[in-house]
């Protein structure tokens, strides 16, 4: 896939809570194809394809249109899922990957095809990716290069510490592993660009329209809303962390988590001086997630809990760890943040699928990224409207409980203490790196000393006497001196 060319920007919709052109709840009885529980990325990206494909669809929304998560997207479009590669090779084999990784290199043509300027103004594409370590990975960055360029036929460049620390001009970087084909966009004008599209294509939207109750038993299933009644012959489910009791199953697999993000004000030409690469970037143990936007501000996310916390009271954190990676750039104010729940799988991959006949679910795609959203819209699409099966690529990964309450306990622990051990080693990296440094630089000087203590004993050559300089000294004197 060609990446898409960089395009000017004024940075992230300055008012991400606003509600576009508002939808009417639903306050009449109504019969369609195909009901959608969930306005955000994915039940929309199920919406449009399914009305494109014919079918007569509604979507239902509790509040309003990418109001959680999907209102607060980083924006990043690149290949894979939020499980490492290995692991998704040890669980489901190497040529079950591959097929998986094929579809999210699918759904990364899907958003770039929508994502134009003309579709979506001021959708703001920035091109590239770029993984950094916080630690030295060594002969892991080569393993991992063949693999996913060789193994799963991906546009990847290996970069060595002097060129990772040529455009982040920070000490805390190592090596890094550049996605040229992977871009950026502005999340929330993407959602409202596919909410614009769905609405083209025939879809209708219903916000502050809950869905109390579902009943997926025979051939047309019933969902209850407060001021009416919804008969479709398929449903998806596609509320995320949000659905509640209309399917408190699937809400029960999920674990929810709020990441905070933050937009810096206006850095000016300092920025430049201290980052000079214009994708995203992002260490390998999720602990910072960052880029430019606007030309001279940050757009950082931060921390991530399982339990609501006002995004304001992060800030400090966010103001922290700019200032550990680059402290060139002095004091940064914060000029706004926000957050959004994301639903993480015990699993760590999304929820694709057909639960029973009619019924079916795109959930859990907390740290899957755009693309993974929008091939489960047509993964679910086709599978509706031809009867296609590769949705069952994703059967593997189940619907598992997350624990409930003690389960979003646990998570806070296991996420405090990863951060934790993932800034320790990234510590005791950079101080084997001070240490391999000073370690050099006396034995340079330990060998200078040497070479002179070698000049310094060896024998010096006898003194160089002139021609004609010792026959002036034998000659007589003479008998008038």
């Amino acid at each position: 896939m060609t990446p898409p060319a960089t395009s000017a920007t004024n940075g992230p919709d300055p008012s991400p809570d606003r509600a576009a052109d508002p939808h009417a709840r639903l306050t009449f009885d109504l019969d369609v194809d195909l009901c959608v529980v969930g306005a955000g990325l994915a039940g929309l990206s199920v919406a449009l394809e399914a009305a494109q494909h014919g079918l007569s669809v509604a979507v239902l929304e509790a509040q309003r249109v990418g109001w959680a998560a999907s209102g607060c997207t980083l924006g990043s479009v690149i290949p894979g899922y939020g499980v490492p590669i290995g692991d998704l090779i040890d669980r489901v084999g190497l040529a079950h990957t591959r097929a998986l990784w094929a579809l999210s290199r699918e759904g990364m043509v899907i958003v770039a095809e929508r994502a134009t300027e003309e579709a979506m103004p001021g959708i703001a594409l920035t091109a590239g990716a770029l993984e950094v370590s916080n630690v030295d990975l060594g002969d892991r960055l080569i393993e991992r290069l063949q693999r996913l360029g060789v193994d799963f036929a991906t546009e990847v460049e290996g970069w060595q510490i002097d060129r990772v620390r040529e455009v982040l001009r920070t000490k805390r970087y190592f090596h890094g592993i550049h996605f040229p084909d992977a871009f950026q966009l502005d999340g929330r004008r993407y959602i409202r660009g596919l909410e614009a599209m769905a609405r083209r294509a025939g879809v209708r939207i219903f916000e502050d329209t809950p869905a109390l109750a579902i009943d997926p038993a025979g051939i047309r299933k019933r969902i209850v809303t407060p001021h009416a009644r919804l008969r479709a012959s398929d449903i998806v489910l596609a509320g995320n962390v949000h659905l509640g009791a209309a399917s408190q199953r699937l809400t029960d697999t999920l674990l929810p988590m709020w990441r905070a993000a933050a937009l810096t004000a206006p850095l000016g030409e300092r920025l430049a001086e201290a980052i000079a690469f214009t994708g995203s970037i992002a260490d390998t143990d999720g602990v910072d997630h960052y880029r430019i936007v606007g030309g001279d501000r940050l757009l950082w996310t931060g921390p991530e809990t399982t339990f609501a916390i006002a995004p304001q009271r992060l800030e400090g954190l966010i103001r922290r760890r700019i200032a550990a990676l680059y402290p060139q750039l002095g004091a940064v104010a914060i000029e706004r943040s926000w957050s959004g729940a994301i639903g993480q799988t015990v699993h760590g991959m999304p929820q694709i699928g057909e639960l029973r006949r009619g019924l079916w679910v795109a959930s859990g795609f907390g740290r899957q990224g755009l693309a993974t959203t929008a091939i489960a819209g047509r993964l679910i699409a086709q599978g509706i409207v031809h009867g296609d099966q590769r949705w069952r690529l994703f059967d593997p990964f189940e619907l598992v409980w997350a624990g409930g309450k003690i389960g979003r306990v646990v998570g806070q622990g296991v996420s405090i203490v990863e951060r934790r051990a993932a800034i320790t080693a990234g510590l005791l990296a950079r101080y084997r790196e001070r240490a391999a440094e000073r370690s050099r630089l006396r034995e340079q000087r330990l060998e200078a000393a040497n070479r002179g203590a070698r000049m310094a004993r060896m024998p010096r050559p006898p003194a160089r006497v002139e021609p004609g300089a010792a026959e002036a000294g034998r000659r007589e004197p003479s008998t008038t001196e």
